[in-house]
Parts: structure tokens; sequence; C-alpha cells
């Protein structure tokens, strides 16, 4: 019986019916079955707001999809719009949502990874070859990478890692597998008794200050390893010195194509890691710590849990409290503001900047946000000091680092070497060259890093300096390995699907431009002039790093391996080099003249009032809209900073210069432009040829977009609807 024959029962959410006749309910009726389902599910009180994805997962877990009866039911539960919780839902990959009268996916799912390095073992063959076998109880589909790209092609049947899988066996699952605690992992009993914890018991009884700490971290090269490289002592400082109360946050959503070293690091000796986070609690005097977990290392969360109750129950977690969070299948939440979404419960789109995360962060609290390799280190730099750690490195490279080496090696993995190493020195130390290869290229860098040419294989591996120069970067020191069997073109057609598979949506230049790319990239004569401009407009536009950096590895295959781009290609084509309110105006510099900009202006309301038009598509001066710079139509250029900002939602500070029609502002707008009307019909077809982008596209003398007309859309589970 649903709710409407239950008599003396009002409705979730309705009004009165007296004196209006029979009511009726209104929108999507609560199965009251489906509701019990939930509440048995996740307990007798709803869950918090912020604990939706951890709620799905659960359903998920346990029905091995998500139907739309229980999300509704769920929705109701928890007191949130329906739209909210679809929306949240169908953002992540490892959530399978199931419409009303769509058959459930098959309870078993086996992933097959294809990013690079599995794709170069074999990967994409394995799985076109595993869907014959694919059943009502089995489906085989396509991963991005799962973090084991030392054992590649890797697969996870379920939960569980399939290391070097095969057809035989992965055509022999029938069920999925479960996720075993690592064997390797040194628990608690054995990290205590060699000295484990020591540095924090001197903290908390005092022996030890946190200004001696701060000291000792200012001294040492420690730099965030999970791709930014931001000083660590000095990002302590800047949130410690922000307002309290002060929230962490760990980035272990380690997502990045050939990156795995986290993973080596959590399956072995966890509590190097948690012990960092005690210690950093306690100096920036942290309230609560979200341990962020990518969802494909299923065995790391379950060691996490255990090893975190033995830490608590031992009182060594008593000043802060610790909560473990996974992820779900979104590699933008290992940027960190979009983790930080995914902590509150949203979809994982990565915030403007400014306000910075170590100002405005979890919930709105200040927020350090360390990687795990980073917390990893704390321990031993504190006991041995910043001369022994910094001593590990090179000349001019202080300091360790570990390095993901996989592809075509002999012996692929994580590699402990001095920082500023080279790619001829990480191939000697992984045992040379696989058999029968050739060096060809790299991939200093992980996916987002470029590509470079066995010519350059004396470049130090580290933070700036000469990889910078050669427009590349270490990020995560995922390092890649690709011989003469290899086609770069092909490489970075993989890792430009990868990109335009895992962008968020938000923003045009990322969201279009890559999927733009993509279709270019695999036509039989690419257009690389075309894809020149692309890459520009995409680096200097898009929102966050993934946009950012996505062409990179075009750009550079374009640069240094014309010879392998598609028949007919034009190789060799030429490539380019939130404040809040203030209390009064401020004066800044726009295309050469000073205007001022009044309290809680942004620059675009600024530019307008002094006749200045820039172009704009999501911005009305009235009630009921507000910008969210996602258009990205209306790029400006500030001194001093590395990307464009959206001038409708950057306000100006005092003495900032902005430049609105130079030749890269200019050049990114239209390339935006044209990327939006590349999905259009014809404008003499379109139900408004006068709307406003039709205006500003011919002003700009866009009349037909370039770029090839939009695919099909793929199946709904193949794609991340942006609601």
């Amino acid at each position: 019986m649903d709710e409407a024959g239950i008599p003396g029962q009002r409705q979730q959410g309705s009004k009165s019916s007296r004196g209006k006749g029979n009511y009726k309910p209104k929108g999507r009726l609560v199965d009251l079955a489906a509701r019990t389902e939930i509440e048995a599910l996740l307990g007798t009180e709803p869950p918090r707001r912020d604990h939706l994805i951890e709620s799905l997962h659960i359903i998920q877990d346990h029905y091995h999809h998500l139907s739309a009866r229980h999300l509704a039911a769920l929705a109701d539960w928890m007191r949130l719009p329906m739209a909210e919780v679809w929306e949240v839902a169908s953002f992540y990959d490892h959530f399978d949502l199931v419409r009303e009268g769509e058959t459930a996916p098959a309870a078993c799912t086996v992933r097959v990874c294809t990013s690079l390095s599995c794709m170069m073992a074999g990967g994409e063959e394995l799985l076109e070859k595993l869907q014959e076998y694919a059943s009502d109880d089995v489906r085989f589909v396509a991963a991005p990478c799962i973090g084991a790209c030392d054992k590649a092609p890797a697969a996870a049947v379920g939960h569980q890692l399939v290391e070097h899988a095969d057809l035989e066996t992965l055509s022999a699952v029938t069920e999925a597998g479960h996720a075993e605690i690592p064997p390797a992992a040194r628990q608690f009993d054995d990290y205590c008794a060699d000295g484990g914890y020591a540095v924090l018991r001197e903290l908390l009884d005092g022996s030890r200050s946190a200004d001696d700490v701060l000291a000792t971290l200012d001294d040492t090269a420690l730099r965030g390893l999970g791709g930014a490289g931001f000083p660590t002592g000095r990002k302590w400082r800047i949130v410690g010195g922000q307002p309290g109360p002060r929230l962490m946050a760990v980035n272990g959503d380690e997502g990045e194509p050939g990156t795995f070293k986290d993973r080596l690091y959590l399956s072995t000796d966890p509590h190097r890691m948690i012990e960092g986070i005690l210690i950093a609690a306690h100096v920036v005097d942290v309230e609560t710590c979200f341990i962020y977990m990518r969802d494909e290392y299923p065995e790391i969360i379950s060691l996490l849990r255990q090893e975190l109750d033995k830490v608590r129950a031992a009182g060594l977690a008593d000043h802060v409290k610790i909560e473990l969070r996974r992820g779900a299948g979104a590699y933008i939440c290992g940027e960190e503001s979009a983790m930080i979404e995914s902590i509150e419960g949203k979809r994982g789109l990565p915030r403007h900047r400014p306000p910075y995360v170590a100002e405005v962060g979890i919930f709105g609290r200040p927020t350090l946000v360390n990687n795990v390799e980073t917390l990893h280190w704390i321990r031993d730099i504190l006991t041995h000091g910043a001369d022994w750690f910094n001593d590990q490195g090179q000349e001019g490279h202080p300091g360790p680092r570990s390095y993901s080496v996989s592809g075509r090696v002999k012996n692929p993995g994580v590699i402990i070497a001095p920082a500023g190493s080279t790619v001829s020195d990480l191939i000697e130390r992984c045992g040379g060259m696989a058999d029968g290869h050739s060096f060809k290229g790299y991939l200093p860098g992980g996916a987002s890093g470029g590509i470079l040419p066995a010519s350059k294989g004396d470049i130090p591996l580290d933070f700036g300096g000469k990889l910078a120069e050669e427009g590349c970067f270490v990020g995560s020191h995922a390092v890649v390995v690709l011989s003469d069997q290899d086609n770069m073109w092909d490489a970075a057609t993989n890792l430009m699907k990868f990109f335009a598979h895992e962008s968020c949506g938000q923003c045009t230049p990322c969201r279009n431009g890559t999927e733009k790319a993509v279709s270019m990239m695999t036509a039989a004569s690419p257009d690389t002039d075309l894809l020149g401009e692309l890459s520009v407009a995409m680096a200097d536009a898009s929102i966050c790093g993934l946009g950012q950096a996505a062409s990179n590895p075009l750009v550079s295959v374009m640069k240094h391996f014309p010879e392998d781009i598609g028949a007919g290609g034009k190789a060799g084509a030429e490539m380019s080099d939130n404040n809040s309110k203030v209390g009064k105006p401020v004066s800044f510099n726009l295309d050469g003249k000073t205007v001022e900009a009044q309290p809680g202006e942004t620059i675009w309301q600024a530019a307008a009032r002094h006749g200045t038009d820039i172009p704009h598509l999501c911005y009305r001066d009235s009630d009921g809209y507000r910008a969210d710079g996602n258009c990205r139509a209306c790029m400006v250029e500030i001194e001093g900073e590395r990307v464009l900002a959206a001038s409708c939602i950057r306000t100006p500070t005092e003495g900032m210069v902005v430049h609105s029609e130079n030749h890269r502002a200019t050049t990114a707008r239209k390339m935006v432009m044209e990327l939006l009307v590349s999905d259009q019909p014809p404008r003499d077809e379109a139900h408004d040829p006068d709307s406003e982008l039709w205006r500003y596209a011919e002003t700009q003398d866009i009349d037909a977009a370039r770029f090839p007309a939009k695919a099909s859309p793929p199946p709904t589970a193949a794609i991340r609807p942006l609601l």
C-alpha cells in the first residue's frame, strides 16, 4: 500500500487540504517498504547531511546498485530534495543508478583498468575479449587508474584487486570478491615497539613544543607530495594562524594515472601517516580531521578503520576527532577543494579561488590539507632532524622522493631516490628497460605532467627547474616509461580520454575542450593547429588543474613526436608559449586606466559601469540570478596570476592590474565562445538567433565552429550528468 492509502497520516511536506477538496499528493511518493529497508541499513537516526555519500555507499554495497525507490526513500529520510540526492549519486562512477523500469546491473562488477600503463600491458584488449563472458551475474567495465600501475594490467573484482589480470582468471569470475587487510601491514603494537608515537607522546606531555615542531619543519625541505609542492611548514603556520575552530583533511584520493606510492605506504606502514595526522592536529590545534580515501583502496580503508580504533583505545587521539571518508570513483576529488566538497557530501566540483581552503575550507572553516606521503615523513623528520631529510637529496634538490615507476621497465614499483633523480637513474634502479624494448619517452609527472623524449632523460625530476622550462611538472612523481613499441599520439589520446571522462563538467574549456580534443585526436587527419589553439584556451581559462593541465601530453607530443601524429595530421604545429565585501571602494587598473570598484563589486560590474563590455553569459544584474564563473566567457588576465580569472565573480583589490583586451584574454574568450557554439544548431536554425551567445559570437567573427559536432550522448550509466 502506498502512503496515500494510509488513513490519518499526513504526507511528507503536505499542506492541510481543509477547504480545498480532496488532497492529492504531488511529486514522487515514497515506497514505505524502501523506507524501512533504508532505515534497517543506516540505523534509527537519519545521517548528517555530510554523510550522504557514505549512506549511498552502504546502499550500493548491499544491493549492488541504487534504485530510484531507495534514493527517494533516502531523500525523504534525510529531508533532502530528491534532485539533490540524485545529482550527488549520479556524479560518482561507483554508484549504479537504476530508474523505474530499468534492469539492475549484474551483482558482480569486474573493473579492468584501461589507463596508460595498463593499456600498454594489454588492458583494452583484455576488456574487449571479456565481453563475451558477461552474464546476468557478472559484467566487465572499463575503469580509470586503480592505483596498481606496477601490476599492470590490473583489475578489481568487486572490491578485490587482481594483479597482472588475464583472460583465464577474469573469465572464471562468478561473484564479487572482498578486500582483505594487507598481510604485510605493520599494525599498532609492532609500530609502537619500534618507537612509534614517541614523538606524539612528547608533544602531548609537553616535553616537546609545537614551536619546536614548526621550527624543524621550517628548516626541512618537506613539501606537499600530492602534486602541488607547497612547503609543509609554511602551510601549517598559515592554517594555524587562522581563527578557530580549524579542521584538517588528508588527501588519500590517489587517482593520477601512474601513481601508486600512497597505496604502498598505507598497506605496509599506515601508522606513520596516522602519527603525522595526530602531530599536525596538535600543532595546528585541529578540531576534526577527515581522512579522504579513494574507494579503489578498500583493503586500506578496512585496515585504517581497524588501526584507528586501536589508536583511539590507547588514548593517543583524545585531542582530535578523526573521521574516515570514502571517495566514490571521481578523479577530480584529488583536487583539494573538490575533495572538500565531497567530504561535505556534495558533488566534487572545484571551488573558485580566492578564498583558499586554508581560510575557507570544510564547512567554511580554515582547513589544513596534507597528502598521505607528506604526513608519512613527519615522524622521522622530527626524530632525526631537518638535515637528515634534506641530505638525502641531490645538490639543489633536498630530500628524498618516492617515484612511482611503471611502463616499459623490467621491475616497476615505488623507487625511493634522491630528489632530482633523472628518468635514466630510475630506469637503472628498475633493472633497465623491459626485454625487447628501447627507451623512447616518458611521463615525468603522471597523466597531466607532459611527455618528454628519451633525449631529455637527464632532466632532474623535481618541482620547478629545467622540467618546468620544458612545460612539464613532476606532480605526484609518477613516472611512466614508454618504448619504441609505443605510439606517443596513442598515449596522448588515451590520457585525453581519461581527462574527458573525469572532467566534472563545471566549466566550458574543460568540459567541452577535452571532448572536442578527443574527437579531433581520433580523426584520421588531426588538425594540430586547432588543437594547439584549444590547448592554450584550456590551460588559461579552466577553473582547476584538471582542465589547465589536460592538454599537456597533447602539446608535448606535437612538439617532440610529430612523426607519431595520425596520418595526414599537420605535424609540429606551432605552440604558444570570492573575496568578501569590503567597506570602501578600491582602485584598480583596467586596460591601462584607473577605475574605481564599489564595495563588493566584481571586476565585470566595475568594468561595465566604466563602459568596458566584457562578454558574459551566466551573469544577470537582477534578483534571482547569480554569477557562477563556470561558462568562462568573461575571462580576464590579472597581472601576477598564472591563469585567467572569471571577471563575473572576482572582486578587484587595491592596485590590481587587469587586462580584458590583451591577446591572451581575448583568445581564450573566443575559444570558449567557439566551444559553446559548436554544440548549437546553426544560427539560422537556433531557437533564439539573437541571444547573447550569438551576439558575442558575431562580435568575434564566429559564425560556425571549427570543431566537429557533438557525438550522440552515451548511455546514462557511462556519463556524469551535471544536474
